[in-house]
């Protein structure tokens, strides 16, 4: 489904024999190469070697190397005599009773004995030496080699037996273990499941966090532990260009990456060990990744996952504290420190003549280009319903010595409105309808990322709110029209409060009987009165053109007003009454 054959075939991936991991295959039916870690094979470790019965009856002394008793045993093997260090690979465990050892040379045997990268040796006294040469300690502790000093006379073969078994058994177990890792990737691929998905699959396999983040460092999912986690992607050292970013301690990277190209990289935060090795886990789970994002030409899937799910933890609450969302703006490439904060909405409003899908990218790109380069913005388009305008949801972050931050006289002269303005003009196509316009709605400066998204939710509600158009755009700005939450400081008060039971009750109260109404079928329930009083309210002091925002003829809007009076027993002629309607709608979203 990605190329050519099934790239999930079980052909295409590497077995590994006895000591001889796969390095690189280059597939000839699929285009792309899979690497398998040698360090990810899950040998026994001398520690575990030291357990053996069979060694422990020679009375071992561990002389030296106590630091690397971690390291992986590939294989065992008895060596004698000056050849013996060509007759080995690396990664054994060396038994020896020195036979056939010179007298003379023997420092620099021991040298070349040692630089072959045995796991551990394993002397024996008793038969050709009394005691540990002292050449073969020194060389063992300049390496960090483990020396271990047999004291009784033992059977190699039983020794070699016990270890082969072990290291076969571990081989064993480490490809059954991949098996059911690839098995797992398949069925994820062959599902076209979403990336957070096999993001989260990967981490529940490693039971670590998982983090994967693009070519940008932007994380674009993470699974597996809390917030906390993307603190290391929040660092401003870590973006450092041309490098990638340092590890965390204990965590084991990978590239996602296939024909070349390199798209991010998956990251596992220290965990447990995994019997098919933690980094072979990852490169599986990667090459998947690999794959889906090979199918998403656009790479869109990636850019709106990391941003939708910022925004849905953001809006939602998911996040303990200011530290923790601090983390998660940053991680998602929104920098908080030290930097001054603003959230925003952008609404394609009226006919754009095209599909949808240009109308957001268009605007994606516009207000990207229009916050670029001093400001970083992150985008999602907004929760709607069927019919409800295009939004889209922004959280920006400046400088603080932006221009765009000075003092704005009037909303149309707002700096980013004049960039998204110079920016829709050399991007939109010539046949959009000249009704249509671009909404930007741009809340209150943030002192914090709380605070942004305070401001955010505010606006948003404003954004969307069908009672609430914008005004015409002026000539300056011939497709932008702009509203400042400063504009409307009641508004953003109201919204602020809404969720408070005592202001719900407050606003149901006065508007249960237009409610009602409204809900009514028949001769005179028109469905419209609070729709009505939002026009009226809006220009109070001129019926006229609350009849004509509210599309009906003068003398029918008369009677409305006059019908919400008898059924809510209020005088819209008083100012104090007119007040208390306007924050009973602000606070239900109507106005």
């Amino acid at each position: 489904m990605f190329g050519q054959g099934n790239p999930y075939d079980s052909q295409y991936f590497s077995q590994v024999s006895r000591g001889h991991p796969a390095k690189y295959r280059d597939f000839n039916t699929f285009p792309y190469t899979l690497y398998v870690s040698e360090s990810a094979e899950p040998y026994p470790s001398v520690r575990d070697v030291l357990g053996i019965a069979e060694l422990a009856a020679g009375a071992p002394e561990l002389v030296t190397g106590e630091t690397g008793l971690d390291r992986r045993v590939r294989w065992a093997h008895v060596v004698a005599g000056s050849e013996a260090p060509a007759l080995l690979d690396g990664g054994e465990l060396v038994l020896t009773t020195g036979a056939g050892w010179p007298a003379a040379g023997l420092s620099a045997l021991m040298r070349t004995l040692v630089d072959t990268g045995p796991a551990a040796i394993v002397f024996e006294l008793g038969t050709h030496f009394d005691e540990t040469p002292p050449e073969l300690a020194a060389a063992c502790v300049t390496s960090g080699v483990p020396l271990i000093v047999l004291h009784r006379v033992v059977r190699f073969v039983q020794i070699t037996q016990r270890v082969h078994q072990r290291v076969l058994a571990a081989q064993n177990e480490a490809l059954e273990a991949r098996a059911e890792v690839h098995a797992m990737l398949t069925e994820l691929g062959l599902n076209r499941s979403p990336v957070d998905y096999v993001v989260d699959r990967i981490a529940a396999t490693l039971g670590a966090p998982v983090v994967l983040e693009d070519a940008g460092h932007r994380v674009v999912a993470w699974s597996g532990g809390d917030a906390r986690v993307l603190e290391h992607w929040a660092g401003s050292a870590r973006r450092a260009p041309g490098r990638d970013p340092e590890l965390p301690q204990g965590a084991t990277r990978v590239p996602v990456e296939a024909q070349g190209t390199r798209w991010g990289l998956l990251t596992a935060l220290a965990g447990p060990p995994h019997p098919a090795g933690r980094e072979t886990v990852l490169e599986l789970g990667a090459f998947a990744l690999a794959l889906a994002r090979l199918a998403d030409a656009d790479g869109d899937t990636w850019l709106d996952l990391g941003s939708k799910r910022l925004f849905n933890a953001a809006l939602s609450g998911r996040f303990t504290g200011e530290r923790e969302l601090a983390s998660q703006l940053a991680a998602a490439g929104l920098p908080v420190a030290g930097r001054a904060l603003m959230s925003a909405t952008l609404t394609g409003v009226g006919d754009f003549g095209a599909h949808e899908s240009l109308e957001a990218a268009i605007l994606q790109t516009a207000l990207r280009r229009a916050v670029a380069p001093e400001g970083s913005v992150v985008l999602a388009p907004a929760e709607q319903g069927v019919g409800a305008p295009r939004t889209l949801l922004a959280l920006m972050s400046f400088p603080r010595e932006d221009p765009r931050l000075g003092e704005i006289l009037t909303a149309q002269q707002h700096p980013l409105a004049t960039r998204l303005s110079r920016e829709l003009a050399m991007m939109l196509p010539e046949t959009t309808p000249t009704g249509w316009r671009a909404h930007l709605s741009i809340g209150v400066a943030a002192a914090g990322p709380r605070a942004l998204i305070a401001s955010l939710e505010r606006i948003a509600q404003a954004g969307t709110s069908p009672a609430a158009p914008p005004a015409l755009a002026p000539a300056a700005h011939p497709r932008v029209t702009v509203q400042l939450a400063e504009e409307r400081p009641l508004a953003y008060l109201i919204r602020g409060l809404a969720g408070a039971p005592e202001v719900q009750e407050f606003a149901e109260g006065l508007l249960a009987p237009l409610f009602a109404h409204d809900r009514g079928s028949g001769p005179g329930h028109t469905g419209d009165l609070t729709l009505v009083l939002a026009a009226y309210l809006k220009h109070p002091t001129n019926r006229s053109l609350a009849a004509q925002r509210a599309r009906l003829s003068r003398s029918v809007f008369y009677q409305r007003i006059a019908l919400i009076e008898e059924l809510t027993g209020a005088d819209l002629a008083d100012g104090e009454t007119i007040a208390a309607l306007t924050v009973a709608l602000l606070a239900r979203g109507e106005f």
